[in-house]
C-alpha cells in the first residue's frame, strides 16, 4: 500500500553509523578510565566494595555481586575485561592509577547511533566527588565527541534513588520507566530511563567543562556553583 502523504514521519537524518567503542583509555585531570587489569585491580577494589572494610550496598542494585572471596571477585573482573560486547573500563586515580571503580558502555548500537553507560561503581573515596563526576563526563565526551553517537543512554532501578538523581545532575532527561523490564537476583526490576541526545550534548557538555573547571572551586574544594543548577537551565 503506498504511504499517504498525512502520515507523519521523522524528519530525514543523514547519519552513516557511530564507531563501536574498544577497549581505550581517557584521561582527565582526576581520573582516568582504562581497560581492566583483573591482576592489578582486583584486591583494591574487592576491598572497597566488600566487608570488613569496603561498602557491599554496591552491589544492591547491580546485575551481580557481592562476591564469596576475592578469587571469585577476580574471575569476574576477567570476564568483564573480556568481553567485546560490553566494553568495561576500570575507574583509576589519574595520579597514581589505583583502581577506584567499574564503569561500561552497553547496548551498543551502532547503526543507530545508540549507547548506554553503565554497570557503574565507585568506592567509596571515590563517591560524590569531582573525580566520579569527571568519569561519567570522559565517558559521555568519548561516546559523542570521539565515536559519534546520536544517544546515551542511562538506566537504572527504578528503585535506586541515588542513580536517579545522579542521571539528572549529569544532564540527562528522564524519559520513563519499563515496568517487569528484568529480573534481577530473584526480584523484580521496573527500569527508569534517561537519556542525552546530540541536540542537547554541547549544552550538557559545557555545563561539566564549567563545572569541572578548576576555577569552580574554592581553595578549601567547595564548589562555587553546582552542577545540577548548571544543568537544570538547559
Amino acid at each position: 500500500m503506498p504511504m499517504s502523504q498525512e502520515q507523519p514521519i521523522g524528519r530525514p537524518v543523514a547519519f552513516g553509523g557511530a564507531t563501536p567503542p574498544v577497549h581505550t583509555v581517557l584521561i582527565g585531570r582526576r581520573v582516568a578510565l582504562r581497560p581492566i587489569a583483573p591482576a592489578r585491580d582486583a584486591d583494591p577494589l574487592y576491598r572497597a566494595s566488600h566487608l570488613p572494610d569496603g561498602d557491599p550496598t554496591i552491589w544492591t542494585y547491580l546485575h551481580d555481586g557481592p562476591h564469596p572471596d576475592l578469587e571469585t571477585f577476580r574471575e569476574s573482573l576477567e570476564e568483564q575485561a573480556a568481553r567485546h560486547d560490553h566494553v568495561f573500563l576500570t575507574v583509576a586515580n589519574a595520579s597514581d592509577d589505583r583502581a577506584l571503580g567499574i564503569a561500561s558502555y552497553l547496548s551498543v548500537v551502532p547503526p543507530h547511533g545508540v549507547i548506554e553507560i553503565g554497570n557503574i561503581w565507585f568506592a567509596p573515596e571515590l563517591q560524590r566527588t569531582a573525580g566520579a563526576t569527571e568519569a561519567i563526563f570522559l565517558l559521555a565526551r568519548h561516546a559523542f565527541d570521539d565515536l559519534g553517537y546520536r544517544r546515551l543512554e542511562w538506566k537504572c532501578n527504578a528503585l535506586n534513588e541515588p542513580s536517579r538523581v545522579a542521571a539528572t545532575r549529569f544532564g540527562f532527561r528522564f524519559e520513563g520507566v519499563f515496568l517487569n523490564h528484568r529480573v534481577v537476583k530473584g526480584h523484580n526490576r521496573d527500569t527508569a530511563w534517561f537519556a542525552i541526545t546530540d541536540e542537547r550534548w554541547p549544552a550538557v557538555r559545557a555545563a561539566f567543562e564549567r563545572w569541572l573547571s578548576p576555577a569552580n572551586f574554592a581553595p578549601d574544594g567547595t564548589q562555587r556553583s553546582r552542577l545540577s543548577d548548571l544543568t537544570r537551565e538547559i
